[in-house]
């Protein structure tokens, strides 16, 4: 019966990713008149992205969570591809009998575990839906459960496409190259990662006790004794999405307490909250932001922070040789495959045109994705964890804008930087010097008008 199962679901999928391409050819047939090969070249990569989008959004909720999670490598794909990929919904109708899968997760009747249970959830999503409850102590929490066969599917979906992905490695030498398919399981192991709540509640007390000692930054408490693999019992915390209010009514200050937040989780903790978006947060009344969904996060090792850490040295204050030595020593898996002089000119080009601007003018996702165009170009790709803490800064910089648009993000990060390499004894006598001339850099940018 599962191997039928799997039959189905692989024919299934097969299907749509034919008729997806014949799609995908037929309207691209239509841009042949266009004669502008860079306005050609933007309404392809939009295309593609466009076709990709509606078949995940045909192919069902693992293949949502798939397309949200390959919007957070920029490393891998074109910038019109994942600008598509994040305009991905996962907002599915309720599941019913939430009440039942609570009970037989918890062994209890809900009358013995919850003074009240609302039947209809105040949130759905491709993988839980949360509905409002109160404790049998008074206590109002937010209880979220997991959507029937959800982690069953994911797994399913996830042996088909490596099963492809694996076909394609043996008759393409650019999907081996690529090594589709340990990005593959690179990905359906994260989304899998959501389907144990277990998961998300270890985490939610990793950021607590990371964040005790900073004001105004919560986490929720994690009823412990009302959860499970399954449910995820938490306290419920009232306030408004960030992205609701009105940029002159936020607290003061909060748009940099939040970068601040942000940049902890990378640069200290290596410890990051890889969902990051203006819906996971809700500011209280007092100002006190409070962060949600920490079903997908990232834990970088001592020696991958220090790599990370090396990477963020070389934007803020190296050079090209900076830039070429950490290439050397964290990308050695390159050798024999790349042509280093060419390499280096590439980086020496996009070296040239960023230092001549304003680091007001400087943006990190901009910096970010200029680097990963030249090492897709030349086969160099940073490990996927890493990635992700390159996207959450991104992320970061980008919520920092929204709220303070004026922010000079590029100076914050090299501001918060500078503390962290001498903490870890990476500030050698050059880069102190470099650090200094880049401090001299950034109050003349201050200074000069405009």
């Amino acid at each position: 019966m599962q191997a039928l199962g799997f039959l189905v679901r692989g024919s299934f999928i097969w299907l749509v990713a034919w008729w997806s391409l014949l799609r995908y050819a037929i309207l691209r047939a239509g841009l042949v008149f266009v004669r502008d090969p860079d306005v050609k070249r933007a309404r392809v990569a939009a295309l593609r992205g466009r076709v990709l989008r509606s078949a995940m959004e045909a192919l069902g909720a693992t293949f949502i969570k798939l397309g949200q999670v390959m919007s957070t490598r920029p490393d891998l794909f074109a910038p019109e591809l994942i600008a598509e990929l994040r305009h991905l919904q996962d907002k599915l109708p309720a599941f019913p009998n939430a009440r039942a899968i609570v009970e037989r997760e918890l062994g209890a009747p809900i009358g013995e575990l919850f003074r009240e249970l609302d039947e209809l959830p105040i949130a759905a999503a491709s993988v839980a839906q949360v509905h409002r409850g109160v404790l049998l102590d008074g206590t109002e929490v937010a209880v979220k459960v997991l959507r029937p066969d959800v982690r069953r599917n994911a797994e399913r979906d996830g042996r088909i496409l490596l099963f492809f992905a694996r076909i394609l490695e043996r008759v393409s030498g650019r999907a081996r190259h690529a090594e589709l398919a340990v990005h593959l399981e690179h990905f359906v192991e994260g989304i899998v990662q959501q389907t144990d709540l277990r998961i998300e509640a270890r985490n939610y007390e990793r950021f607590r006790e990371n964040f005790r000692r900073v004001k105004k930054v919560r986490f929720p408490k994690v009823f412990a004794d009302r959860s499970g693999e399954r449910v995820m019992t938490m306290e419920f915390v009232r306030g408004e999405k960030v992205d609701a209010i009105p940029r002159d009514q936020l607290p003061e200050g909060f748009a940099r307490h939040l970068r601040e937040v942000f940049l902890k989780m990378c640069f200290d903790d290596g410890f990051l909250h890889a969902d990051l978006h203006p819906g996971n947060f809700v500011v209280s009344r007092d100002g006190t932001v409070t962060i949600f969904d920490v079903g997908l996060v990232k834990q970088l090792s001592e020696k991958l922070l220090e790599h990370y850490i090396d990477f963020n040295r070389c934007l803020v204050m190296g050079d090209v040789d900076d830039f070429m030595r950490h290439l050397r020593s964290y990308h050695s898996y390159v050798e024999g495959t790349v042509d280093w002089a060419e390499l280096e000119k590439d980086v020496a080009t996009f070296n040239a045109e960023w230092r001549t601007r304003s680091t007001r003018e400087l943006e990190f996702g901009q910096l970010i994705d200029k680097i990963f165009a030249v090492g897709r170009k030349h086969g160099v790709r940073p490990v996927p964890d890493m990635t992700l803490m390159m996207v959450g800064l991104v992320t970061a910089e980008g919520i920092g804008k929204q709220l303070d648009p004026d922010v000079n993000s590029f100076q914050e990060v090299a501001n918060y930087l500078v503390p962290v390499l001498a903490r870890r004894n990476m500030l050698s006598p050059s880069l102190m010097e470099a650090a200094a001339k880049m401090s001299e850099r950034m109050l003349r940018d201050e200074a000069s008008p405009g």
